[in-house]
């Protein structure tokens, strides 16, 4: 497993699908219904936000851990933070 800012972390899929899914606002009364929803704009956000945190070159050095996050970029950052909050992303 990588290290990423000292810490390990992974994404978690189970929790992207729940998040994108749009099933809780919108009950369906029939049975039989294979149709899955998502929310278009949230399921863009996170596939850019993922993009951005999985594009990312800079050198960091995992011996210091946060305190070489000075070398990420400010779109990492707010990508990652955002991911983070979300429960998108979690650390071991």
């Amino acid at each position: 497993m990588e290290r990423v800012l000292g810490e390990n972390y992974f994404i978690d899929l189970d929790e992207i699908e729940k998040y994108l899914d749009m099933e809780q606002s919108f009950p369906t009364e029939l049975s039989g219904e294979t149709e899955t929803r998502i929310n278009l704009i949230k399921f863009e956000l996170v596939k850019m936000l993922l993009e951005v945190i999985l594009s990312e070159d800079a050198e960091m050095d995992d011996k210091l851990g946060l305190k070489s996050s000075s070398n990420t970029s400010v779109p990492f950052k707010l990508a990652f933070n955002t991911l983070l909050n979300k429960r998108l992303i979690n650390h071991y």
